[in-house]
């Protein structure tokens, strides 16, 4: 049986589908408008069975996944969704032990994704030019218990990349294509290269320079997400939809490019 403990992150999940992440702290209170939830109440208590808020609306504690945590870092700019993510670590081939690059921390959404793919023995190195960005990202990482396999280093990527023969590098800057330089000299032979870019005009001229830049096997799309009512009677699309959030660009570290797949070679 699944017991919560003190300093646990828990999911709390209304009835009426409200979430709330709390991390449980002896004698704190979690306010909601449904009523009140005593930390101390969940602490040794098992997951998943339904209790109630001193008002007595029922409301169930789960391990928040994930998906979960990502969704609800605090966030000072546009972040990397869960629909892009999770395409993104399979297509970078992202797992337990990987070398990641990554330059554009942001609020860390991604980073979190990422960190989580390569525990426990992975490692992140993540880039950012902003001083208050950085500290936002370390937070979020923290506040999560993944800051142990990520370093943040505060630096403009224009002048390159630390490190060396990395599994993967991801970018996602406003003119990824000016530092194709920098993730080539990052990665391995053979090695993932991807970034997002809000616009289609960002995209030609990234898949442009990775081809002058001898890069191969290159990618373009957009993931779209369109949630249902879970409602068996009348099952139908949600309101709203997550629709273009941003295009994917993926392609891998070649050498010669031309010379084994010379200009006007057959594209069947």
């Amino acid at each position: 049986m699944a017991l919560a403990r003190e300093n646990d992150l828990l999911l709390i999940l209304a009835k009426d589908g409200k979430r709330f992440i709390v991390r449980l702290e002896r004698g704190q209170l979690l306010h909601t408008h449904r009523g009140i939830i005593a930390h101390d109440d969940l602490i040794g208590a098992p997951l998943g069975q339904v209790r109630q808020t001193h008002l007595g609306y029922p409301y169930v504690a789960l391990r928040p996944s994930i998906h979960d945590l990502v969704m609800d870092i605090k966030r000072a700019s546009q972040i990397v969704y869960p629909k892009e993510a999770g395409y993104i670590l399979l297509k970078l081939n992202v797992g337990p032990g990987s070398r990641v690059v990554e330059g554009g921390t942001g609020s860390g959404a991604l980073t979190m994704a990422l960190a989580h793919a390569v525990r426990p023995d992975g490692r992140v190195y993540t880039y950012e030019s902003r001083e208050d960005m950085c500290r936002l990202a370390a937070k979020n990482l923290a506040n999560v218990g993944l800051a142990d396999v990520v370093e943040i280093k505060q630096r403009d990527i224009a002048a390159g990349f630390d490190e060396r023969d990395a599994d993967a590098v991801f970018l996602d800057v406003r003119t990824p294509w000016l530092y194709l330089d920098q993730a080539r000299e990052a990665l391995s032979d053979g090695g993932f290269f991807g970034a997002i870019v809000p616009t289609a005009n960002q995209v030609s001229e990234l898949i442009d320079v990775l081809g002058r830049k001898e890069f191969m096997d290159i990618e373009v799309c957009e993931i779209l997400l369109r949630s249902y009512k879970p409602v068996p009677t009348r099952l139908r699309p949600t309101d709203r939809m997550v629709a273009h959030t941003g295009y994917l660009v993926f392609a891998r570290k070649a050498e010669s490019v031309g010379e084994v797949f010379p200009e006007g070679a057959d594209e069947t």
